[in-house]
């Protein structure tokens, strides 16, 4: 492990046993309890003496999600019991039903905005974030992000990015200042190595769009035939304490979009290595001419598909449009 995780671990597991301690002093000792503190001290151990976070059984690193989530996981998971086995999966099937469940609705027309969006995780839960909030007199809000690194962990960054917006658009906080408290709130729950490329915006009724890329992925605005870029103008969520982030706006006509997506998109490959690109994406969306939100997400969701020809994933897949309606 890195020193970072490792300090980490090592604060978690103090800070349970000063938990068990205070447990045994309230309750008296028990073989259920004693049994914790042994564990705990094991782990305690295991870091001392530098063995922490390597399996038992083959001697092969321990998934870093899994010992963040359970410091006390002394196997991969190749080799855990049949029950373990069992519990990880009722784990894992709960996280997704959880995280399917902060999705927004699949087509939304609020305020005069189509918007329609496709989610595909790469295993059984994604480090994706897509959400569509409805801001009420404010306008709609859309963001699509990717939280770093894959599995458990990142998908419950996610969950946590999705609980930190919502909270922050019901103050009604400016787009700017929404994103620096969102960025500070991560930044200070999160280990240093993780952060999160976002893109965040926010349309109103009469076509003015506000808009912040926090390093991820450019968004593609589509007027007619033409497909322009919008580059990255800033550093991700919850890389630094201070982070500031920039707006820039926008005005759609009715029929105009923007195109957002992850790079589970861009970076998706063929069965011959090959990468799907930006560009393939952008030349697709400039041949739909004036598309609906869901058509144009289909056109992409099945351009993809027929690119990889049946390659697996190797990275969650996120699609989000937003389209101005037709009068």
């Amino acid at each position: 492990m890195t020193s970072v995780v490792d300090g980490f671990i090592r604060d978690q597991l103090i800070e349970r046993r000063h938990k068990l301690e205070h447990a045994v002093a309230v309750q008296g000792s028990g073989a259920h309890l004693n049994g914790l503190l042994e564990e705990v001290d094991a782990a305690l151990g295991r870091i001392e003496d530098g063995s922490y976070g390597i399996c038992e059984n083959c001697h092969e690193s321990i998934e870093s999600d899994r010992l963040i989530c359970d410091p006390l996981t002394r196997y991969c998971v190749d080799h855990l019991t049949g029950p373990e086995r069992d519990a990880l999966q009722q784990d894992l099937d709960l996280a997704a039903q959880v995280q399917r469940g902060l999705l927004p609705p699949r087509d939304l027309e609020i305020h005069g905005w189509r918007v329609a969006y496709h989610y595909e995780p790469a295993g059984v839960v994604s480090g994706d974030y897509c959400d569509v909030v409805d801001g009420g007199t404010a306008g709609l809000y859309f963001m699509v992000g990717d939280v770093s690194g894959k599995g458990i962990a990142a998908s419950m960054l996610m969950s946590q990015l999705h609980a930190t917006f919502r909270t922050l658009i019901s103050v009604g906080l400016p787009l700017q200042n929404m994103l620096q408290h969102a960025s500070r709130v991560f930044l200070q729950s999160t280990l240093p190595a993780h952060y999160a490329t976002l893109v965040c915006g926010r349309a109103e009724p009469n076509g003015r769009v506000e808009i912040c890329n926090a390093g991820h992925m450019p968004p593609l605005l589509v007027c007619d035939n033409q497909v322009t870029a919008l580059e990255a103008s800033g550093l991700p969520v919850g890389m630094f304490l201070n982070e500031e982030f920039s707006v820039d706006e926008l005005f759609l006509l009715p029929g105009h979009s923007i195109v957002l997506y992850s790079d589970g998109v861009s970076e998706a490959n063929d069965l011959a290595g090959a990468e799907y690109g930006r560009e393939r994406l952008r030349r697709l969306i400039a041949g739909q001419g004036g598309k609906c939100a869901s058509a144009l997400v289909s056109a992409c969701r099945d351009d993809l598909a027929a690119f990889r020809a049946g390659m697996q994933r190797a990275d969650d897949v996120t699609m989000l449009v937003l389209n101005r309606a037709v009068a």
